[in-house]
């Protein structure tokens, strides 16, 4: 792939995390509501992503690689504020803050403690979507989940698999984007699924 093609991807990545979970942050501030959302999806997902930036800082690879993390990670902490907001559990989003900054410095004590982080961390991001569908099958409506946001995740996860291949090669980033790849299209197909069978009701 020439420089200038894989550059185009890495920008129209940061682009699309940049907005990722705006429409999902809409929905619920429109609807003054999570219907729909999984706090346990968005915890585990908000540690997969702690643990890969993580890993991707420590073994310093290129900060294009990673830099739309920071990113996502900011718009799920206030997502999560607001999920914590609308559900009157504020104080309990406080623990949760600081159970992952005392994880964030943890990762890092030792190199086996973030290889091993890292190996899980693609089973703690595969648990964070596989519990968003587990939520979605059980109550049948997709409530305040958004499509597009969901939609722009499989974007991201498709790019991040080649600007993988084309820089760092590290199969345990590979398999993870691939994997997320898979789980992020398939939610996406959930939440449009219960959204037509809720209007033809």
């Amino acid at each position: 792939m020439a420089p200038g093609l894989l550059d185009l991807v890495h920008l129209t990545t940061w682009a699309v995390c940049a907005v990722i979970k705006l429409p999902q942050l809409v929905a619920v501030l429109r609807a003054g509501s999570a219907w729909g959302l999984s706090v346990s999806s968005l915890l585990l997902e908000l540690a997969g992503l702690l643990v890969f930036l993580r890993y991707q800082i420590y073994y310093g690879y290129p900060l294009e690689t990673y830099l739309e993390f920071p990113v996502v990670i900011a718009q799920d902490a206030i997502l999560l504020g607001c999920i914590m907001h609308f559900s009157g559990k504020v104080r309990r989003a406080f623990f949760y803050a600081g159970v992952f900054w005392v994880g964030w410095y943890m990762l890092t004590l030792q190199k086996w403690i973030i290889d091993l982080a890292m190996n899980l961390c693609t089973f703690i991001s595969a648990a964070s979507k596989l519990v968003q569908l587990q939520h979605l099958w059980e109550t049948k409506d997709s409530g305040q989940a958004s499509a597009l946001t969901w939609g722009l995740s499989v974007y991201a996860s498709a790019t991040r698999i080649i600007t993988t291949v084309m820089t760092t090669k590290d199969l345990a980033v590979l398999i993870r984007f691939i994997v997320m790849l898979i789980l992020n299209i398939w939610v996406t197909a959930t939440i449009l699924h219960y959204r037509k069978t809720k209007k033809t009701d």
